[in-house]
């Protein structure tokens, strides 16, 4: 059974400098942006019911992947039916966070770190049918090139990674993330589904559903 390992132990295995280490494990504290609403195309709430999780100190691996397909499972189906429900020339796409989202980034010690298995299967069963793949990650744009080859590994077909720029990294997360959601948009997107772990990776609207996966109180990252 693993348990959570250190988070700045997991993340050397990338040989950064250690600027962008530290800018990476210690973003800049959020609060996060109000939630602008957005024209509901579903009859579905915006935002996925919250589970009652664990709040224990310490996180096995199969307590965590339990916990996330608790929630894949709910996302699956509205997925399902909202491409199911395109509109006539609608490009749809999800955004997904990196960080024990789309990755599995505080278990083991790793590189690639392996994908969040409950998250990929339901990416591929989106991408498979044309929804675009973007992923909005805190991480700083020094590990770019090695985050997009760790995307692939792990099977993500990514039409868009979006990473910090040095400025970014002084900015509140919240908002740059909603920043970049909007940038999507404005490329001609429908955000049908938002995927994270943190309430920075969810506020500020600009997308159709939010599907939030257990941080257990902000122990994992």
């Amino acid at each position: 059974m693993r348990s959570r390992r250190p988070w700045l132990c997991r993340v050397s295995v990338t040989a950064v400098s250690a600027t962008a280490l530290v800018a990476l494990a210690a973003p800049a504290e959020a609060t996060p942006a109000a939630t602008a609403p957005t024209a509901a195309t579903t009859a579905l709430p915006a935002t996925a019911p919250a589970l009652a999780l664990p709040l224990a100190t310490d996180v096995d691996h199969d307590t965590w992947q339990r916990d996330c397909r608790a929630v894949m499972d709910q996302a699956l189906p509205y997925v399902q039916q909202r491409i199911a429900g395109a509109r006539p020339g609608e490009k749809q796409a999800i955004v997904l966070d990196i960080d024990n989202t789309a990755l599995e980034t505080d278990f083991g010690f790793s590189f690639p770190q392996p994908a969040n298995e409950p998250v990929l299967e339901v990416a591929r069963y989106a991408e498979e049918r044309g929804v675009d793949l973007f992923f909005v990650t805190a991480r700083p744009g020094i590990i770019y090139a090695p985050t997009e080859w760790n995307l692939d590994q792990a099977g993500y077909e990514s039409s868009g990674l979006y990473v910090r720029s040095f400025i970014d990294l002084f900015r509140n997360v919240a908002e740059y993330k909603t920043a970049q959601r909007i940038d999507i948009e404005r490329k001609g997107y429908t955000i049908i589904a938002n995927i994270g772990n943190s309430a920075t990776d969810l506020s500020g609207g600009h997308a159709e559903r939010t599907f939030k996966l257990p941080d257990y109180d902000g122990r994992l990252s």
